[in-house]
C-alpha cells in the first residue's frame, strides 16, 4: 500500500509481534531470517556490493535490530523508519549472479527480503517459545503484512493470506534460492571477524583479549543455529545438510532456551527499546498471547 494521507500502523501491543520481536530469543531467530534473505540470487547480490556487513558487523547488526524494534515498538516513528530504509535502498541496484539486472526497491526483492522473516518466526518460535495454533499463525501473518506497509510494500506485491502465502514461498525455494556468496561467508565457520566493539570499554578490552578464543565456537554456534532453524523445506532447497544428531543438539538446546528466558527479568529478558515501550503499555513480563 503506498503511502498516502495517514502512516501506516505498527502492530497492536495485544498482537503477538510485541510477544516476539523485542524478547532477546529473537537474537537467535534472525540469523536464519538473513540467510534466507541473501539466499535470493539478487539480495545477495546486493548485499554482496553494497552492505557494510564485512567491514562493521557489529554496527550493521545494531543498526538492522534497531530498526526492527521500531517497526513493531516505535509508534509514529516507525512510518519514518520505513520511509528511512527505502531511501537508503534507491541506489541500490545492479547485476546478480545470474546476469540479471536487480534494483533492490523492486518488489520481487523487497517483498522477498521481508516476506521471508514470517516462515522463519513460524518454524522458530517452535523451538524457542511455543507453536503456533492455526489462529496465531494467521494473526503472525496479519501482523506481518502490517510490517510491510511500513516498509513501503504494496498490498499487490505479497500474498492476502497464509494459504496465498506457502505456494509463492515454495516457488521461490524452487526456482530462486541458491547457495550465494554472501550466505557461504554467514556460514563459515572460519572467516575472520572483529570482536564486538559496542558496550563498556573494558568490557570490549576483555574481548579484544579472548577473542581468537572465543571466535571459533561462536562461528560454529552460529552456522549451528542458522542452519538448523531455517524451515526445512529452505533448508533443503538451499542445500544445506542437517544430520539426525544435530537435529537433537538443537531440540535439546531449544528446550534450556525455553525453560531459562521465561523466568529472567524483564531488564534481561526484553531489549531495550521493547521494554520500554511494554512498560508504557502496561505490558507484564508474564504476558502471552492468547492461544
Amino acid at each position: 500500500m503506498s503511502r498516502g494521507a495517514v502512516d501506516p500502523v505498527p502492530p497492536p501491543p495485544d498482537g503477538l509481534l510485541w510477544s516476539v520481536v523485542g524478547d532477546i530469543r529473537e537474537l537467535l531467530m534472525l540469523p536464519p531470517a538473513l540467510a534466507l534473505q541473501v539466499a535470493h540470487p539478487s539480495v545477495g547480490a546486493g548485499v554482496d556490493q553494497y552492505s557494510v556487513f564485512r567491514t562493521d558487523p557489529w554496527g550493521r547488526g545494531e543498526r538492522s535490530l534497531r530498526s526492527l524494534q521500531l517497526w513493531v515498538y516505535g509508534g509514529a516513528a516507525a512510518a519514518e523508519e520505513g520511509r528511512r530504509l527505502r531511501r537508503l535502498h534507491r541506489a541500490v541496484e545492479g547485476t546478480d549472479t545470474r546476469g540479471r539486472p536487480y534494483r533492490a526497491l523492486d518488489p520481487a526483492c523487497y517483498a522477498w527480503v521481508h516476506a521471508t522473516g514470517f516462515p522463519v518466526f513460524q518454524h522458530a518460535l517452535g523451538y524457542l517459545m511455543w507453536p503456533l495454533t492455526e489462529a496465531q499463525e494467521r494473526q503472525l501473518y496479519a501482523e506481518w503484512l502490517q510490517i510491510g506497509r511500513i516498509l513501503g510494500i504494496d498490498d499487490r506485491d505479497m500474498p492476502p493470506t497464509p494459504e496465498e502465502f506457502w505456494p509463492y514461498y515454495r516457488a521461490m525455494l524452487a526456482d530462486e534460492v541458491e547457495v550465494t556468496a554472501v550466505l557461504r561467508e554467514l556460514l563459515a565457520t572460519d572467516v575472520r571477524l572483529p570482536p564486538p566493539d559496542r558496550g563498556p570499554l573494558p568490557v570490549r578490552a576483555l574481548l579484544g583479549v579472548v577473542w581468537p578464543l572465543l571466535l571459533p565456537p561462536f562461528l560454529r554456534f552460529r552456522r549451528f543455529i542458522t542452519v538448523g532453524l531455517l524451515p526445512p523445506d529452505a533448508r533443503a532447497a538451499i542445500g544445506l545438510e542437517w544430520t539426525p544428531e544435530q537435529e537433537r543438539a538443537l531440540r535439546g538446546f531449544a528446550r534450556v532456551v525455553r525453560t531459562v528466558v521465561p523466568v529472567l527479568p524483564e531488564r534481561l529478558r526484553y531489549l531495550p527499546l521493547a521494554r520500554a515501550a511494554r512498560r508504557a503499555a502496561g505490558l507484564s513480563r508474564s504476558a502471552r498471547p492468547a492461544r
